[in-house]
């Protein structure tokens, strides 16, 4: 089972579990679709793999399994890599 972060690892901001615009790399590092597309570029800048969409899990799973209450974030993200 995914982790499933509650939060965008460069902004901050909260996410929906059941969001289709949420990106994660290999390591389950989080990202909002607005700073993985502008920001990142498609690019996890913690491991350098491919960003892709987190699966929804179903509201059921979520009920029996919650998502993560930890957040990380990198307040340097949105400056080191604007471009």
């Amino acid at each position: 089972m995914l982790e499933i972060r509650p939060n965008c690892e460069c902004c901050d901001r909260d996410l929906d579990p059941l969001s289709t615009d949420v990106l994660i790399c290999t390591y389950e590092c989080t990202w909002c679709r607005d700073c993985a597309d502008d920001v990142l570029r498609g690019v996890c800048p913690n491991c350098g793999g491919e960003l892709v969409r987190r699966p929804v899990p179903s509201a059921l799973r979520l009920a029996s399994d919650p998502p993560s209450t930890t957040r990380v974030f990198n307040p340097d993200c949105l400056t080191a890599h604007a471009r």
